[in-house]
C-alpha cells in the first residue's frame, strides 16, 4: 500500500520523500498512461532540488508504459500549459511544488487542449490504480524521450498580447525569487523597449533567499526597497513555477492581487465589450463593480485552478482572476499565465499615462481589504462552525460556494481551508472603511483563537 496523501484536490504535492518520491512518481507515469492512454506527453520541471529526479522517475514510467515524453526542461508551470495545446500532445505534467516550503515538490496535470486533470477528472482515478497496481502492460520497447528547449513559439505568444510600439520605455524591478523565472524572462525581455533591474534572478534551488513565494510580507522587503532606490516604474516578482506574479507600485507598494482582477478584467473588456468575467469567492466586491461598469458579466466560481478553468470553459469566459495573483486568459487555452498579466499592465500604463499607483488608488479606497491571513490549525471545521454561529444573529447572506462567505451591508469575509496547506484562509473587505477591515480581523481572529 503506498501512502498517497500528496494527491490534493487539484494537483500532487507533498514533502519530499515521505509524501512523494522517485518511486511513487514512477508509479505516477504508469498510472497515468494506464488511464488516459496517451501516445505523447509534455513534461516539464521547476527548480527545486528533487524536480529532476521526480521528472526521470515519472518519464521513465510514462516511457515504459509506451508513451513518448517531449520534454521542456527547467520552466514554468504555463509553458507546459502552452506547449501541451500548442504542440497537440495528450497531455502535460509539471513537477513543481509552487510556493510550498523548501523539501516540498509535487506535479500539476493537464489533458488534452490543455484542460486541468483534478480529483474528479482523474487524480482519484491514478491514485486508485496505484494503489490496486492495476496498469497496462509494459512497452516491448520504451518510448523515446524528445527535447523541446526552443521557447520562442510561447515567448511570440506572450508578445501578441500587447502593441509592442505602444510601450513606453519603463524602469521595471523584475524578482525571480532565485526561481524558474529568469531564463524564461530573458528570452521575452529582449523584446521588450524596458530598463530592468534583476533581483535574485539566478535560478536556485537552494533557494538562498528562501522560498519564492511574495504572498509572504518578509519575502517584499527586497522588491520594494529596489523599486524606490531605482525609482523605478514598478515591479513585477514570481513564485517559483512564475504562474503567479504580484506587482509593487512606483512608490515600492506592494499591489493586492485582488485589485488587479479588477483592472485587467476592465482593460479586456475594452475591446471585448459584454464578455463574461470569472472570480473566486474570497474577494468579490471590487471585482464585481469593476466588471460591470465595464459592461461585462461577472460569475463566480469556487477558489482552485481546475475550478476555475472548468467554469471559464462552460461559460465561455474571457478572463478570470483570483486574488491569489492567478490570472486566467481564454486565449491562452484558458489557463493562468504569470507572464501575460503584467505585460497588459505596462501597455495600459503606456497607453493611458498613469502610474501604477494612480491606476489603483481609487479601487483601494472603494474597497479596502485585509488581503489573505493564514492560521495553521487543526480543527478548521469547528473553528469555521463558530465563526458562522458568532455571527448568525446578523442574518448575514451567506455563501457556501467555497468555504464560508458571510456578506452583511457593510462589510464580507470568507473564510475556508487550503487546498494545498493545512491553513485556515480569511479575507475580509468593506465599503470604503479601512479601519472596519482591521476590527472585524480582530474580531474573527478572536473567534478562531478561542477554538483553535
Amino acid at each position: 500500500m503506498y501512502d498517497l496523501s500528496c494527491f490534493k484536490a487539484y494537483d500532487i504535492r507533498g514533502e519530499v520523500p515521505t509524501q512523494l518520491n522517485t518511486e511513487l512518481a514512477y508509479q505516477i507515469g504508469r498510472a497515468f498512461a494506464s488511464e488516459f492512454s496517451p501516445h505523447a506527453i509534455v513534461v516539464g520541471h521547476d527548480i527545486r532540488l528533487e524536480s529532476e529526479a521526480l521528472r526521470d522517475a515519472l518519464c521513465q514510467g510514462l516511457t515504459d508504459s509506451g508513451v513518448e515524453v517531449w520534454q521542456l526542461g527547467l520552466c514554468g508551470t504555463e509553458e507546459v500549459y502552452f506547449a501541451t495545446s500548442h504542440y497537440a500532445s495528450d497531455g502535460g505534467i509539471m513537477i513543481t511544488a509552487s510556493h510550498n516550503p523548501k523539501g516540498h515538490n509535487g506535479m500539476k496535470m493537464v489533458g488534452v487542449g490543455s484542460k486541468p486533470i483534478s480529483g474528479d477528472s482523474g487524480l482519484k482515478a491514478i491514485a486508485r490504480r496505484i494503489q490496486q497496481q492495476d496498469f497496462c502492460a509494459k512497452s516491448t520497447v520504451p518510448a523515446v524521450i524528445v527535447q523541446k528547449n526552443d521557447k520562442h513559439a510561447y515567448i511570440q505568444k506572450l508578445l501578441s498580447y500587447v502593441d509592442l510600439p505602444s510601450l513606453r520605455p519603463f524602469k521595471i524591478v523584475v524578482n525571480a525569487g532565485n526561481g524558474a523565472a529568469g531564463p524564461t524572462f530573458d528570452a521575452l525581455a529582449k523584446y521588450l523597449p524596458f530598463d530592468w533591474i534583476l533581483l535574485q534572478h539566478q535560478p536556485d534551488g537552494h533557494f538562498p533567499n528562501g522560498v519564492p513565494n511574495p504572498m509572504l510580507v518578509a519575502n517584499r522587503q527586497t522588491t520594494a526597497e529596489a523599486v524606490r532606490a531605482h525609482q523605478a516604474d514598478f515591479a513585477v516578482a514570481w513564485d517559483g513555477d512564475f504562474d503567479r506574479c504580484f506587482l509593487f507600485d512606483e512608490q515600492g507598494a506592494f499591489i493586492e492581487g485582488y485589485y488587479l482582477v479588477g483592472l485587467l478584467a476592465q482593460t479586456l473588456l475594452q475591446t471585448h465589450h459584454g464578455a463574461t468575467i470569472v472570480y473566486d469567492p474570497r474577494l468579490t466586491w471590487n471585482t464585481i463593480e469593476q466588471v460591470e461598469q465595464a459592461g461585462g458579466v461577472a460569475v463566480q466560481s469556487k477558489t482552485g485552478h481546475a475550478f476555475i478553468k472548468e467554469k471559464m470553459r462552460q461559460i465561455d469566459a474571457l478572463y478570470a482572476g483570483e486574488m491569489s495573483a492567478h490570472h486566467y486568459f481564454k486565449d491562452f487555452f484558458y489557463c493562468d499565465s504569470g507572464m501575460i498579466p503584467w505585460l497588459l499592465i505596462a501597455q495600459l500604463m503606456s497607453q493611458s499615462g498613469k502610474t501604477l499607483r494612480q491606476l489603483i488608488h481609487e479601487r483601494e479606497q472603494a474597497y479596502p481589504c485585509s488581503g489573505e491571513l493564514n492560521y495553521p490549525v487543526h480543527n478548521s471545521v469547528a473553528i469555521i462552525a463558530a465563526i458562522q454561529a458568532f455571527y448568525a444573529k446578523e442574518q448575514p447572506i451567506e455563501d457556501r460556494t467555497d468555504g464560508l462567505g458571510l456578506e452583511f451591508a457593510n462589510w464580507r469575509m470568507n473564510i475556508r481551508t487550503s487546498n494545498t496547506e493545512p491553513l485556515l484562509r480569511l479575507n475580509i473587505e468593506s465599503r470604503g472603511d479601512a479601519q472596519w477591515v482591521a476590527d472585524k480581523v480582530r474580531e474573527v481572529e478572536a473567534i478562531i483563537h478561542a477554538h483553535g
